[in-house]
């Protein structure tokens, strides 16, 4: 696996605008009509897409497989979230991030996200025998 160079200090980012499907009763995460937690950690993972992605060869992606972030400010409908993803360290096929998610007016999370870079063909491999274990 070698296409571009994954270091430290490169940026993602993603970002949506607050709608009525983003809040905690939509996706049944809680009663209260703000940005659901589980929405700022998809957000969050795309930043890190964004950031890495486009530099994995062919046949290969990037895994969630640790987070670790609070969620510390409610974001109401109708305003826009942006989450950032900033490489952190490379070890092997391990990536750390430092994450952190901002609405207009404030800091709203923060915390740390690794992914693992992976063959998909392999993993897909993996993945259908443990189906043919069952």
């Amino acid at each position: 696996m070698q296409e571009g160079k994954i270091i430290t200090g490169l940026r993602g980012s993603a970002s949506l605008v607050v709608g009525e499907e983003h809040t905690a009763p939509s996706i049944g995460s809680g009663k209260v009509r703000v940005l659901a937690t589980p929405v700022m950690i998809n957000l969050i993972e795309a930043a890190a897409l964004a950031a890495i992605e486009h530099l994995l060869p062919a046949g290969y992606q990037s895994l969630g497989t640790h987070l670790d972030v609070r969620h510390i400010a409610a974001t109401p409908v109708g305003m826009r979230v942006t989450a950032t993803a900033e490489v952190t360290r490379m070890e092997g096929r391990t990536v750390q991030f430092r994450v952190e998610a901002r609405d207009e007016k404030e800091l709203i999370g923060d915390g740390s996200h690794e992914r693992v870079i992976v063959n998909v063909s392999k993993f897909d491999q993996r993945v259908q025998r443990k189906l043919q274990s069952s």
